[in-house]
């Protein structure tokens, strides 16, 4: 199964209806709140400036805030394997070596010309297994002490950051601009929110020719919160030319971003080679970093921990080489390499029975030479709605 085939996969997964040509599509940031009368009026004044200017589009601005304290991070992190292949979505905590299920999404069931939106289920540590939550998105920084939310429909301008072992909010971030998704940086202090005008993922049609709605993205930049720090960046950041481009540089109405393996730099998907490009924390496009080696567009780097071996490409098989000589250290009966549980062992995406259908996968646990693997979760069609989709968090 190709990259761009889980990912078109990715966006039906959860809704009613499948188009008839889905497999030939797919393969051909605003101030800190504790809540108070200063903060109040800190954000008329705000708003009133923005009339006074003629309503213009806001020049990148750092405003004053009150950070927090972050929990600290196990150490030592934990290392056990646990499984749940009983339960599709998991009701128990799945993990392997350093890193873990932190949080899963369902698509919800869309009806023509609505918002394909996203429900969100998180890590408790109270109990080891899942918890519904109310959010429009969930990211949990590495650790799995906090999580950072987003609180609206589809689009918020409210970030939380909730403490994830006793379930109260430590801090909420009012946005100026309406956000899609939260992400957090590698170190967990930073959290990235891209910014939309309007919700990215319509879906439109009837039936058989119902499909995501192509056109101009409305992405119009994204927020850099320094947590600790107290200080959030908006910068501008135009989306990327799409269908309705001759460039074409991207297919994806949702254009989030992400951060480089060192949180050094952002970085916008595309469609095209490379298939991401890379900005400062600023918004000034920059060179792809040698150290970003990634399997589909995964958070995780390809490179194993002792930086000896690489993952390779989707397949089936797939296989892992020799970082230095390149030669083929092994060979995989899986899908596709995800993420690296430790020197030895890989977690990925395996099949049910002989793998004559692609589309009955699950999470897997798998060893370098192909030889050991480990059911993580149950298998789940991702053909049919209410397929559940996992998020790795280093643990």
């Amino acid at each position: 199964m190709t990259r761009l085939l889980r990912d078109t996969l990715e966006e039906w997964a959860g809704q009613a209806q499948v188009p008839h040509d889905l497999a030939d599509r797919a393969l051909r940031r605003r101030v800190w709140k504790p809540v108070g009368a200063a903060m109040l009026a800190a954000a008329m004044v705000a708003a009133i400036a923005v009339f006074v200017a003629g309503q213009r589009e806001p020049e990148p601005v750092v405003l004053p805030a009150t950070g927090i304290t972050l929990p600290a991070r196990p150490s030592p992190a934990p290392t056990d394997v646990r499984t749940d292949t009983g339960n599709s979505p998991p009701a128990k905590l799945i993990a392997a070596g350093r890193l873990a299920v932190s949080a899963y999404y369902v698509y919800q069931p869309a009806k023509s010309g609505q918002r394909v939106l996203r429900s969100w289920s998180l890590y408790d540590p109270r109990t080891g297994g899942y918890e519904r939550t109310p959010y429009a998105w969930v990211d949990v920084a590495p650790g799995l002490q906090v999580a950072a939310v987003l609180d609206g429909d589809g689009l918020g301008t409210r970030v939380g950051v909730l403490d994830m072992n006793t379930r109260e909010m430590l801090t909420w971030i009012d946005l100026a601009h309406p956000v899609g998704s939260v992400v957090w940086s590698p170190d967990g202090t930073k959290i990235l929110a891209t910014a939309y005008s309007s919700y990215p993922e319509i879906r439109q049609g009837e039936g058989d020719q119902a499909h995501l709605r192509f056109g101009e993205n409305p992405r119009t930049g994204y927020y850099v919160i320094d947590v600790p720090g107290g200080t959030a960046d908006y910068h501008e950041l135009p989306p990327l030319p799409g269908f309705d481009s001759s460039e074409r540089i991207t297919g994806n109405p949702r254009q989030d971003l992400g951060w480089s393996l060192d949180g050094s730099l952002l970085w916008s998907p595309t469609r095209t080679r490379p298939d991401r490009l890379f900005y400062t924390l600023d918004g000034r496009q920059a060179e792809a970093p040698e150290a970003d080696r990634y399997v589909g567009y995964s958070r995780h780097s390809a490179l194993s921990p002792d930086g000896r071996l690489l993952l390779g490409p989707d397949g089936l098989p797939t296989k892992i080489t020799d970082a230095a000589t390149g030669e083929i250290a092994g060979r995989q009966n899986v899908l596709q390499l995800h993420a690296w549980a430790d020197d030895d062992n890989v977690i990925a995406l395996g099949c049910a029975g002989s793998c004559e259908n692609e589309f009955n996968n699950g999470l897997v646990l798998v060893s370098v030479d192909g030889e050991r693997m480990t059911q993580l979760g149950r298998n789940r069609d991702t053909n049919k709605g209410g397929s559940w989709h996992w998020i790795l968090t280093p643990r």
